[in-house]
């Protein structure tokens, strides 16, 4: 039975066990207010511990934010396949053991498979990586992921925009994956040069 035409773009979010679990969780929030946007989430074990300890947040917590919540261990799951159509995929955030996997293509759970698929259908795929300081092999996997399609967009704070809380800097990287995906926001102020001085 072919799939219905799909009205809603879909957009697959993964979390993983990284710290900047807030990052996931938030934009899953500027999804469901996204019109036309179906929301797919997958969280690693490693994700949900780092829920938990960072924003108190469980799988009926997290259900309540998304249209499908994925078993990281169902490599059945629509999001397997290529033909399973998606807009885009932004796993925020991204551990190196989950870079390191994209890279490699190691696709072992839902997560990694997935974001495997986006590359090889030349689909939009960001990968929020939560690291610091970095060594050669981390370079070198987000070269590889780099070379083969994806964006590293690591949420880099941007104090220029003068953030006057947490939740700003992190709608400021939000703001940024939500550009890269083209989808519209009004989360942060767009730079438009510095003010003239007389």
């Amino acid at each position: 039975m072919n799939e219905p035409d799909v009205p809603r773009r879909r957009v697959l979010v993964a979390i993983t066990g990284a710290s900047g679990a807030i990052y996931g969780w938030r934009l899953l929030h500027v999804l469901r207010g996204t019109p036309d946007i179906e929301s797919h989430l997958i969280v690693s074990p490693p994700g949900w511990t780092t829920l938990r300890h960072e924003l108190d947040l469980g799988p009926d917590d997290l259900r309540l934010l998304t249209d499908h919540l994925h078993d990281v261990n169902d490599l059945g799951a629509g999001p397997a396949s290529g033909s399973f159509r998606c807009h885009g995929m932004v796993i925020a955030p991204c551990s190196m053991r989950s870079l390191a996997a994209v890279a490699h293509g190691l696709t072992d759970n839902l997560i990694t498979r997935a974001a495997d698929v986006m590359l090889k259908e030349r689909r939009r795929l960001v990968l929020m990586s939560r690291e610091t300081p970095l060594h050669l092999g981390h370079l070198r996997n987000m070269t590889a992921v780099t070379e083969m399609g994806g964006i590293v967009c690591p949420p880099m704070p941007a104090f220029y925009l003068r953030p006057r809380d947490i939740g700003e800097l992190v709608d400021a990287s939000i703001a940024r994956v939500l550009d890269l995906l083209e989808l519209p926001h009004t989360l942060s102020r767009r730079w438009t040069g510095l003010p003239r001085t007389t």
